[in-house]
């Protein structure tokens, strides 16, 4: 089996993207939801978006954003794909694809199994679905380095390409990708040295054990 895609999300300066570009993973992304500790501006995203060009694919990250929100992040001409963390539609993910003729990857938050059909209603709609760990009510979506039984995915035939995120880290996404068996790996708190803050040292190490895995 070929080494899954690695994406490493909520890069928001120039010394970790650069880290990242580095590591040769092949996404990064920018976190445009601003309770996010990893929150990027506009300004910020077009000039990441700029140095990342045409080495890697740049994927903006959205919580059930508005319209102008996502237009003004796309207008930066800093993204290649959009990837939606909340509770959008089948029918929202489809309109914004059409839209703004981006390649859409849609989050399904994993509990239970029955999380994982969810995946099934986006056929259609989204490009691609990432599985992430389902975080307690109130939380922020993401990024809070939960990760949920990777056991569920025993069985499960994926309606759509797909990727895996919650809680990687160096330690474990051997064991994730063996288990699993996923096209992509996502990590954002596990290459961090505290909320918000990545770690070029942890960059380089967690695509190694990817590619190793």
């Amino acid at each position: 089996m070929p080494a899954p895609a690695i994406k490493i999300c909520g890069i928001s300066t120039p010394e970790t993207l650069a880290a990242v570009i580095a590591a040769s993973a092949g996404y990064v992304g920018f976190n445009f939801y601003p309770p996010s500790p990893r929150f990027v501006t506009l300004d910020q995203a077009q000039a990441l978006g700029a140095q990342a060009a045409g080495q890697l694919q740049r994927v903006g990250l959205f919580v059930d954003a508005a319209d102008d929100a996502i237009a003004q992040a796309v207008a930066t001409g800093a993204l290649d794909v959009l990837q939606l963390h909340g509770a959008e539609s089948p029918a929202r993910v489809a309109e914004l694809r059409s839209h703004h003729g981006l390649p859409v990857w849609k989050v399904i938050a994993v509990a239970t199994r029955a999380d994982l059909e969810r995946a099934g209603n986006y056929v259609g709609a989204a490009d691609f679905v990432l599985l992430d760990a389902r975080t307690p009510s109130g939380s922020l979506p993401g990024g809070m380095g939960l990760k949920f039984d990777w056991g569920l995915l025993s069985g499960w035939t994926p309606p759509l390409p797909w990727g895996l995120a919650g809680g990687l880290n160096v330690a474990n996404v051997a064991e994730a990708i063996a288990m699993t068996g996923a096209q992509l790996v996502d990590a954002a708190s596990g290459v961090e040295s505290t909320a918000g803050v990545k770690d070029p040292a942890l960059i380089a190490a967690f695509c190694a054990a990817v590619r190793a895995a």
